[in-house]
């Protein structure tokens, strides 16, 4: 018997020797993907509300995509940052005229994306000769696993191990107005925040909570990094979520959607807050290629569509009302829905990850997060029929559980 399939029998999870072991994995793998399908090797079908964790916002394999892809991929993959890049230029373009934002870096990830933005945050302090360093985040976060990002968390699991960690970071409570008073001061460089934390179990940012955020860094000087990594390209109905609340930041991370399913982030800034991020100072080989800025600049022409995220907002509506109704249904299992628009999250009164594992056996494919929510995240044109679908496979799913 290999060590592989001892590995399965033992634990349920499926791991290939030669693949480093850092994720739990179901023992399925698939060879196709159409909308919110997807069709396992062994002739399984699923219907997919994780999306890649909230990135394949068109579905998988959509033909505007794939069309723009193979177009591409036929002249140019890859040159060089030492050179202009067309397909770079033209999603910078259509990024800046529909955001805050005045300058773009094009990353591959939404780590990559915070990494940038951290030090953005930090440098813009050393070209003004002021010594501010301090970056301030809140308990429940996840802003990836670069060792910047996992010093903004407080998860000894994604800590443990990696010390010393960077200096300078603080870490405080979700919706504590006293501790930011106390913390934003003449030290703080940025300040960073999810407007609807994803991983940490779809906690959605008290509006009125980060507004205040956003005025005690206006008053201090502090920069505001918001985080839409995981929120943002319309998954809340709105190109970004912090539009909900009014507000601009100085730095933005973006990653996920924007790509589609191809590999692609970016850090978008105010002009102010890009000074210090001169020549030499940042970089990357693969940021911002030609391949991966061509889905890029079809995504967002599809999400800026008319009507398009008008009909985020009208199914999300439908979807939120339908799994509120499951939770009146079937309150021995559920406690209550959170999100916004199709980010969407219920937390459990049973373990998630048993509710997830009997879905999966239900052919529906969901994801657990923090403090006991499973999460739901389809793709953005998800239509009515398929939302039912999804409610027939829960409700399923729970009655499995319960009986």
């Amino acid at each position: 018997m290999t060590k592989n399939v001892k590995t399965f029998i033992k634990t349920g999870i499926f791991m290939e020797d030669s693949v480093l072991a850092t994720y739990s994995r179901k023992n399925v793998s698939f060879e196709k993907g159409d909308g919110i399908w997807l069709y396992s090797n062994d002739g399984r079908k699923f219907l997919d509300c994780t999306s890649g964790i909230a990135v394949n916002i068109l579905g998988h394999c959509n033909e505007k995509l794939v069309n723009v892809l193979i177009e591409q991929a036929e002249n140019l993959w890859h040159t060089s940052n030492l050179y202009r890049v067309e397909n770079q230029e033209k999603l910078a373009k259509s990024l800046v005229e529909n955001t805050f934002a005045d300058k773009v870096f094009f990353t591959n990830s939404g780590t990559e994306a915070i990494e940038c933005a951290i030090k953005m945050a930090r440098i813009y302090f050393s070209k003004l000769k002021q010594k501010r360093y301090e970056i301030l985040s809140f308990d429940g976060c996840f802003h990836g696993r670069s060792m910047a990002a996992i010093t903004t968390s407080n998860s000894n699991k994604m800590r443990e191990g990696f010390g010393p960690l960077i200096p300078g970071f603080k870490v405080i409570s979700f919706n504590d107005k006293s501790a930011l008073y106390e913390n934003i001061n003449n030290k703080t460089a940025a300040v960073i925040v999810e407007p609807i934390q994803g991983e940490g179990g779809i906690r959605v940012f008290p509006e009125q909570t980060l507004k205040l955020i956003k005025d005690l860094c206006d008053k201090t000087g502090t920069l505001l990094i918001i985080d839409e990594v995981q929120c943002g390209l319309g998954r809340t109905g709105k190109l970004f979520a912090h539009e909900w609340y009014n507000i601009e930041p100085d730095i933005m991370a973006v990653a996920k959607g924007i790509g589609g399913g191809f590999p692609l982030g970016a850090c978008l800034s105010s002009e102010n807050a890009s000074i210090g991020m001169v020549q030499g100072k940042h970089g990357s080989t693969y940021g911002g290629n030609p391949l991966a800025c061509a889905v890029g600049c079809a995504v967002m022409k599809c999400v800026l569509e008319e009507g398009f995220l008008e009909n985020v907002r009208t199914i999300s509506g439908y979807f939120s009302q339908k799994i509120l109704g499951l939770v009146s249904e079937f309150p021995d299992i559920f406690e209550e829905v959170r999100g916004s628009g199709l980010m969407l999250g219920i937390k459990t009164k049973i373990e998630n990850i048993n509710f997830t594992n009997e879905a999966f056996n239900q052919n529906l494919l969901l994801v657990p997060a923090s403090d006991n929510v499973v999460r739901i995240l389809p793709p953005l044109n998800i239509t009515k029929k398929e939302v039912d679908l999804v409610i027939k496979l829960l409700r399923k799913t729970s009655q499995r559980i319960k009986y």
